[in-house]
């Protein structure tokens, strides 16, 4: 169920003085897997995977500033902070190595962790982009949804517009339950206004283009062909820079394909990991 990790209690670390919270499921002393969530999206998100993988692994799921019950600094934010915001709660939880999954901006994050400390052990990349010059932006029409909601929209119709561009056509008529069950969890951990762009300015200053060959470990990229928030394209800029790395091209997937497709991901993220 969608936001079952909402609103409990959970543990805190401070990185440069700002708290980030963290929470932990599945098997003890089993090897960990760590879940790095999109732009302004709280923990919530990993909801579908975290139940396949928590019978075989530790889970690590965890707020990025800003959001859910981290705390809220004021801006600026920047992708290298974050990624050592999960250095922080890795040792805090005396992990050794982790599997790192991270979507969109928590791609992002991932990357950037790969590339300044020693603990990953492989990376799965989503719906992802390393920046820099080549990488194909975010669409006027998908940023006019995502940061400009109509003023009389309320809290709910005001998170479905700004989602919409997120998900498959059609997806919200047919998933109704899910989407409100979404909706609810995004009322309860999304990160305020101003901690949203300063997320999204991070997203945008963030570049590695030059630094992907320094990459060696086991990379798993992902990625749907309509996805209208951060384009399919970049995939090939992952690909053709990560010399280990294996993609699965998800035809008609969208930014969301992790929810929308969550059976066919959670496949190859288990075949990924267990190779791994």
């Amino acid at each position: 169920m969608v936001g079952d990790a909402v609103g409990i209690a959970m543990p805190t670390v401070e990185h440069d003085g700002v708290e980030i919270a963290y929470e932990v499921r599945g098997e003890d002393g089993a090897p960990t897997v760590v879940f790095c969530e999109g732009l302004g999206y709280g923990r919530w998100m990993w909801q579908w995977q975290a139940e396949a993988l928590a019978d075989e692994y530790q889970l690590l799921l965890w707020d990025n500033r800003g959001t859910g019950e981290s705390a809220v600094p004021d801006p600026p934010y920047s992708i290298a902070e974050m990624a050592g915001d999960l250095e922080a709660v890795l040792d805090a939880t005396d992990t050794d190595t982790a599997h790192v999954v991270g979507a969109s901006m928590g791609g992002m994050v991932a990357l950037q962790y790969a590339l300044t400390y020693d603990r990953a052990e492989s990376l799965t990349l989503m719906c992802t982009s390393p920046g820099g010059d080549d990488a194909v932006p975010t669409p006027d029409e998908t940023m006019a949804r995502m940061f400009s909601v109509p003023e009389e929209a309320t809290e709910r119709e005001a998170i479905r517009y700004k989602m919409a561009p997120a998900v498959t056509d059609g997806f919200m008529e047919t998933h109704p339950d899910l989407i409100e069950s979404v909706i609810d969890a995004r009322l309860d951990s999304d990160a305020p206004p101003h901690a949203r762009e300063a997320q999204a300015g991070a997203v945008a200053a963030f570049d590695v283009a030059d630094r992907l060959d320094e990459l060696t470990l086991p990379t798993l990229v992902m990625h749907g062909t309509a996805d209208r928030v951060l384009p399919v394209e970049n995939s090939d800029l992952l690909l053709d820079g990560i010399d280990t790395a294996d993609s699965m091209i998800v035809e008609g997937g969208s930014h969301l394909f992790f929810i929308e497709d969550a059976d066919r991901v959670n496949e190859q993220l288990t075949m990924f990991l267990s190779d791994g």
